[in-house]
């Protein structure tokens, strides 16, 4: 029960490893606020997560609008309490030519992938200054460490991620908040059909010093470490979990 009392913010929590994070949390106690725009999805899972016996508000919203995400917080600050861990995941990876490209599309990758890390940080970060603690996780790509074709759009984005875990980690340490950061590898997700074929997926494994997928659970059990005590002599890092993809 390493976060028995705890409340923390999970965006992107309906599926994928959002979802994995927000059931590792659950089982460790702490009471959890989720966020994602599929609000029928999310609310199915908060339903099974609350069998867990820990409290769950979800909330169906885009991680774009300040607006939505600051009611939402107001709102579950009543019933679940402040926020003491973030874990930004809410993302995503469509596949487009560089030069094929639009200009809405280059904006709208900036704005769900690292744009939305923005808001819900300064969101929480006063009540986490305020009470000395706080744990905040991005979640940025090992597609930033490798270059990728096709990706131009969202490796710039997840670079961003890192860059301001980096720079943010700087600036709230002296309040004891910690900031640190993922690059996951090619996670198995049900969303990946729609973008990669099995001819990368092995390709990617045979890449990988672990031969086997990595799993949403993989991911949410470093989300775990970097959001517990465990972690208190670390902040401002991206540790991989790639299955020894990539080593720096």
């Amino acid at each position: 029960m390493l976060l028995k009392g705890k409340v923390a913010l999970i965006t992107g929590s309906a599926a994928g490893i959002g979802n994995a994070v927000a059931r590792l949390f659950a089982e460790h106690g702490a009471n959890l606020i989720l966020f994602d725009r599929d609000e029928r999805l999310n609310r199915d899972a908060a339903a099974e997560l609350g069998s867990a016996g820990v409290s769950v508000r979800a909330f169906g919203l885009d991680v774009r609008n300040r607006a939505a995400i600051d009611a939402a917080l107001q709102e579950s600050a009543q019933s679940v309490g402040p926020v003491d861990i973030v874990i930004n995941d809410a993302g995503v990876y469509p596949r487009q030519p560089f030069l094929d490209m639009s200009e809405q599309q280059w904006d709208e990758m900036q704005a769900i992938n690292l744009k939305s890390m923005f808001h819900t940080s300064q969101a929480v970060l006063p009540g986490m200054i305020a009470r000395r603690a706080g744990k905040i996780v991005n979640i940025s790509s090992v597609t930033f460490h490798l270059g990728m074709p096709n990706l131009v759009h969202y490796v710039a984005s997840k670079g961003g991620v890192i860059g301001l875990t980096r720079s943010l980690a700087r600036e709230v340490g002296e309040h004891n908040v910690f900031v640190n950061c993922i690059t996951p590898g090619a996670v198995l997700v049900e969303a990946e059909k729609a973008v990669v074929t099995e001819e990368q997926i092995r390709t990617w494994v045979t890449e990988q010093s672990l031969k086997r997928r990595i799993l949403p659970i993989d991911i949410a059990r470093v989300c775990l470490f970097l959001s517990s005590e465990l972690s208190d002599g670390m902040t401002g890092q991206t540790l991989n979990v790639d299955g020894g993809w990539v080593m720096h």
